[in-house]
Parts: C-alpha cells; sequence; structure tokens
C-alpha cells in the first residue's frame, strides 16, 4: 500500500493548492471592483487634460516649450515602466517586459542608450539585471495608489528632458480593456505626440499669466503626470483581473490533477486488495 499512501499524499497537497488559488481568487474578484472604480474616476480628469493640454499645443505662441518640440538627434530614451508589486498574475508583467525588451534591443542596436524608472516591484528587480540605466523606482503604493508616491520618479523624467540628457520619454504600462482582456501599451510622452500636436496652428493665442513659460510649465507637468497615474490605476486593474483569471485556472487544473490522482488511487488500491484476496484464497487451497 506505500503506492497508494504516496497518492494520498498528492490528492492532499494539490487540494492544499487548490484551496490557496480559490482564495487567491476570490480576494481578487473583490477587489478589482474598487479597483475598476477608482480607473473610470481618474478618467474624466485625464481625459480633461489631453483636451486643454491639445489647445495649448495648437495654439500660436511666441514661447515654444521643450515638451512640444521633437528632436532630430535621439541619444538616449526614457522608460516609465508601471508594473505589478505581486506575482500570481499569469503573463500580465512577462507580456509587457517582453515587448518593451523588443524596442530596447532596437534603440541599442542604433547606439541609443535608455533610461528607466520602474513603478512596482516586479519591474525594479527584472531590470536591475539588465543592462539598462534604472535612475528611479517607486513600489508598495497599495490598493489606493496617490499622485504624492509618484511625482518623485515622474519629476526625474521631466527634469532630465528638460536638461537635453533625454530625447524621448515613453510611458509603459498594462491597459485594461475587460476583465479577460489587459492589453501591453507604450505610450509616447514626451515629445507630444503628433496627435496632439496637429501641424496646423491657429493664429490666435491664450492670455497667460503671469506669463507662459509658467503656466505651459504647470500645465504640461500635471498632465505628464495625469497621464502616469491614469497608467498606475489602469494597471493595477489589470493586475486583479489578471491574477482572478490565473487564480481560476489554477483551481480548474488542480481538480483535474485532483480527479485524475483519485482515478489512480483507486485503481491501485483495488489492485491491492486483489492480490490480497488472491493470497488469501491460494493459501486456503495449498492448506
Amino acid at each position: 500500500m506505500a503506492g497508494a499512501r504516496e497518492i494520498r499524499t498528492k490528492i492532499k497537497s494539490v487540494a492544499n493548492t487548490r484551496k490557496v488559488t480559490r482564495a487567491l481568487e476570490m480576494v481578487s474578484a473583490s477587489k478589482i471592483r474598487k479597483a475598476q472604480d477608482l480607473m473610470r474616476g481618474s478618467r474624466p480628469y485625464a481625459r480633461a487634460m489631453r483636451q486643454v493640454v491639445g489647445h495649448i499645443a495648437r495654439a500660436n505662441t511666441e514661447f515654444k516649450h521643450p515638451f512640444l518640440t521633437a528632436r532630430e538627434n535621439v541619444k538616449r530614451v526614457g522608460y516609465i515602466i508601471v508594473s505589478t508589486d505581486r506575482g500570481l498574475c499569469g503573463g500580465l508583467n512577462s507580456n509587457l517586459f517582453r515587448k518593451l525588451l523588443a524596442e530596447i534591443r532596437d534603440w541599442n542596436q542604433k547606439n541609443v542608450e535608455v533610461d528607466i524608472v520602474a513603478i512596482g516591484t516586479k519591474a525594479n528587480v527584472f531590470f536591475r539585471r539588465l543592462k539598462v540605466n534604472l535612475v528611479g523606482s517607486a513600489s508598495h503604493l497599495g490598493e489606493k495608489p496617490k499622485i504624492e508616491q509618484l511625482i518623485g520618479v515622474i519629476k526625474i523624467m521631466l527634469d532630465g528632458y528638460s536638461a537635453g540628457r533625454i530625447d524621448r520619454l515613453t510611458l509603459a504600462y498594462n491597459d485594461f480593456v475587460n476583465t479577460m482582456t489587459q492589453r501591453p501599451t507604450l505610450d509616447r510622452l514626451l515629445p507630444l505626440p503628433p496627435s496632439e500636436t496637429l501641424a496646423t496652428a491657429h493664429d490666435w493665442d491664450y492670455l497667460y499669466e503671469p506669463d507662459a513659460e509658467s503656466v505651459l510649465e504647470h500645465v504640461l507637468t500635471r498632465y505628464i503626470e495625469s497621464l502616469v497615474y491614469q497608467a498606475t490605476l489602469e494597471n493595477l486593474a489589470s493586475e486583479h483581473a489578471a491574477r482572478m483569471v490565473a487564480m481560476k485556472s489554477a483551481g480548474d487544473n488542480a481538480k483535474k490533477a485532483i480527479d485524475s490522482l483519485t482515478l489512480v488511487y483507486n485503481k491501485v488500491r483495488q489492485a491491492a486488495i486483489t492480490q490480497e484476496i488472491s493470497e488469501i484464497v491460494g493459501g486456503a487451497a495449498a492448506v
């Protein structure tokens, strides 16, 4: 019965694993609703900021902010990467990192250096192992991230762009489509993409108080911060959705494994009973 005992141990182990995955699935299912509410609540602000910046970018002003001007020679690029703090969420982080690595490899082939700011423990740990310049990180944002937790790492990249150390800035995160779909996304932050800085400028301008430079600096900085904060909330909702789906799949696989092991156990147990009966009958016949 040694074989049957080992199978019973495996069944018990898989059953315990299934309890854990079931608990994680239920926790993520309860948190995803709150994460979606936070994500949807911040979308109107991000959308309004995008419209304001679009109007300012198309205005005919004498002062041209560096964030609005594209640079011909790109020598160094920056990435703000939003990831999760915890694992067990399927391929959510790995899919994003795989897409990023392909783009970073292309930049390296062009002799362009890469600076990275990592938001989330997974990105921090992953990119520390690579030959890239990790200039800042933020982690453990919790279930209700605050913009104050992100301002420091965002300022590192904005100061680098303003000083000319970085020629292009990109935001990488997982865009929440629905519970079953989370899309790895790379959005260019600086210079502002053509969709927001249209080639045709108007012949009118705003009246700036105290001056155009101060107003544009404040508005464009708030705009970048709103995009990064929105990406953090999108990634948080994607994390809970991906973990819920992954844990459900793991629980279903554990159930199949238990059923398969139970069938094997019953066969082994039946074979042992049959062998014992045969030995008893053989012994009785010998007597």
